[in-house]
């Protein structure tokens, strides 16, 4: 059976990590730092905006991708897919996915590139079709999938909300075609609902509302959350899914060693662990170091859980992420 496993992971955030009391001064906000550690169990960030680091987008992803490739041994030529998994690319066009390709192959090559944007649930709809095209393509050897965040660009002055949550990071996985072994991508199972487009995004710069002298003089730009998000949408939408894809992989919950949700918010982690009647130590946040890194955070979680050892070689993963618009994907890898 043909296999597409994960060789190698990296991650990549910029600068020096901002604690809650230094963003406070840096971004000119302020908030309940006590709760917003019990409650999202975020402490820190890294944020290149706020500390004056010229990267952005393209340049994250370049540097996760070159951490994971390190780590599998692979080299970048030998890589026949590019996959960057976004919702705040370094360009609206051309793809993120063909910078990187050109940054690590240096030009033309026979090489396939493009982005996955599904908000905040990039990253596991990437991973699924990366997989995929391994499984069917015998001419692809290696894939890379970089999930990829830098959400604060698009906030603007004041914003409590954007300013307290979101952050710059990057994570990235080599995926190598295999025909033994069980190592390898097992399912992955989708919701999508788009009459929930409303609730919160980057809604001006595309085609329906260009970026104008006049939206900008409005504040009508950038970061804009429209409607309050439901505080119980993944506890009701992550157990079942999770439930749904382990029947459609016939597994038993018995067999997952470790889950990695959403890196959003701890409590709510936590409480759909208690759902699942699964002990904490069977999934990993990393938010108190990281912030929110949206399409970026579950691959710098499962980079976190491997390099610690606390997922290992042959451990069945689940992997769950959530997006607004809204996009939920749950994917399921023996490592």
């Amino acid at each position: 059976m043909i296999r597409a496993a994960i060789v190698g992971t990296g991650i990549y955030v910029p600068g020096d990590p901002i604690d809650n009391e230094t963003l406070k001064r840096l971004a000119g906000i302020d908030f309940d730092s006590s709760r917003h550690e019990e409650k999202l169990g975020i402490k820190s960030r890294h944020i290149a905006r706020l500390t004056g680091i010229d990267e952005t987008t393209a340049d994250f992803a370049e540097k996760a991708a070159r951490a994971a490739l390190a780590d599998a041994g692979v080299d970048p030529m030998d890589v026949g897919l590019w996959i960057v998994a976004t919702d705040t690319p370094e360009f609206i066009s051309p793809a993120t996915a063909i910078l990187v390709q050109g940054r690590l192959q240096g030009g033309q090559t026979e090489a396939k590139s493009f982005d996955v944007g599904a908000s905040c649930a990039s990253f596991v709809e990437a991973l699924d079709a990366a997989a995929r095209h391994l499984m069917t393509d015998p001419a692809i050897r290696h894939a890379v999938v970089v999930g990829v965040y830098n959400m604060p660009a698009y906030i603007r002055e004041g914003d409590v909300f954007g300013w307290s949550i979101f952050a710059d990071g990057a994570g990235a996985v080599v995926l190598e075609r295999r025909t033994t072994g069980d190592s390898g991508y097992v399912d992955g199972t989708f919701v999508t609902d788009g009459t929930q487009w409303n609730f919160v995004g980057v809604y001006a710069g595309g085609t329906r509302q260009p970026v104008t002298h006049d939206r900008l003089d409005r504040g009508d730009y950038g970061l804009q959350l429209l409607q309050k998000l439901p505080g119980d949408r993944n506890i009701r939408l992550w157990p079942p899914l999770v439930h749904r894809l382990l029947e459609k992989a016939g597994v038993r919950q018995a067999d997952i060693a470790h889950y990695i949700f959403t890196q959003i918010n701890r409590s709510v982690i936590e409480e759909v662990m208690g759902i699942l009647r699964e002990p904490l130590e069977k999934t990993t946040m990393v938010m108190d170091r990281f912030g929110y890194t949206g399409s970026g955070c579950v691959p710098m979680a499962l980079h976190d859980a491997r390099s610690s050892g606390r997922v290992k070689n042959g451990d069945l993963v689940v992997l769950v992420a959530s997006g607004a618009g809204l996009a939920v994907g749950a994917s399921l890898v023996r490592l």
